[in-house]
């Protein structure tokens, strides 16, 4: 098939596309915070994580012309904010969620404020894999134009999975995040495992900020997250806590959001910033399907905020 005039099948491979690229912030998001909540922490400042992450990310870059160098800091930025999440939430009657709202804000401004000198710059993106070479077809080549950061997430779903159910320190995180008063019993250091979850979150977070600012879009700007670290800590809850829910909840709603750039590519414009709007409805919709006392919580770590 020669032809690059392929109607309908474009509107597909521009979603597969989409879900590809968008749903790789997500997927490091989300699986942050899986690790950080099985533990039983919630870290509502995922969003200053990404967002200080592609800041850190794009700054380093443009400074070193390395972009791996920009991801490794961007991960230690997150990484950061974790420990200083972990280390607050330590102390005795203090509300994790509050204290990750607290941090969402200051993490946001300092990354706005140390970031503006690096709107203008241009820094060095991460390179991708083309996994279309087979094909003349424009737009399937586009549609299989990976990043190897999306792969590293496609492998680290499972991975997560397979330390949590069949390695020791996999069952310590979860007896910690299941009982604290089990977790003491056996001799565990419960502020240090959750300490290093929380951290090891920020990190994965930070790393998902900087395929924003390095790959997609691949740019630094304050709107650039758009608010997808809070929505991939809501889709922890429709995953119901497992890793590789992460990953199929991130494909759906990376593809949700490719529907509305999907559709305007054919010269459909009608309600277009409605299809834009697809995950935030999306996750609304979830939210609302599964908030029933009988459902909301199947999965849950039982020393979860929301579980108290």
């Amino acid at each position: 098939m020669n032809s690059t005039d392929i109607g309908g099948w474009g509107v597909l491979l521009a979603i597969l596309a989409g879900a590809i690229r968008t749903s790789t912030p997500y997927l490091f998001v989300s699986l942050g915070e899986c690790l950080t909540e099985k533990s039983g922490r919630i870290n509502m400042s995922q969003e200053a994580n990404l967002v200080l992450g592609a800041m850190t990310a794009y700054a380093t870059a443009y400074l070193t012309q390395s972009p791996w160098l920009g991801v490794l800091a961007a991960g230690c930025a997150g990484a950061v904010l974790g420990i200083i999440h972990a280390w607050i939430c330590g102390h005795p009657k203090v509300n994790d969620i509050a204290v990750g709202i607290a941090l969402m804000l200051l993490g946001n401004g300092i990354a706005f404020f140390l970031g503006k000198p690096f709107i203008q710059p241009i820094a060095p993106h991460l390179p991708s894999f083309s996994f279309g070479f087979w094909s003349d077809i424009p737009q399937v080549k586009a549609a299989l134009e990976i990043n190897l950061l999306f792969l590293v997430g496609l492998a680290l779903a499972p991975l997560l999975a397979w330390f949590f159910t069949h390695t020791r320190w996999g069952l310590i995180v979860r007896t910690v995040g299941d009982s604290q008063d089990a977790a003491e019993a056996l001799g565990f250091p419960v502020n240090t495992v959750r300490l290093l979850a929380t951290m090891t979150g920020g990190f994965f977070s930070g790393i998902g900020g900087a395929f924003l600012s390095l790959y997609y879009p691949g740019s630094w700007n304050e709107g650039l997250s758009s608010g997808q670290g809070l929505i991939a800590v809501a889709l922890v809850v429709f995953a119901r806590w497992q890793p590789m829910r992460c990953l199929y909840a991130a494909l759906i709603f990376g593809g949700a959001g490719a529907i509305g750039p999907a559709l305007q590519s054919i010269g459909f414009t009608s309600g277009y910033y409605l299809f834009n709007a697809a995950p935030y409805l999306l996750t609304l919709a979830l939210m609302i399907a599964t908030c029933s006392p009988q459902r909301a919580l199947i999965g849950a770590p039982g020393e979860l905020s929301i579980t108290k």
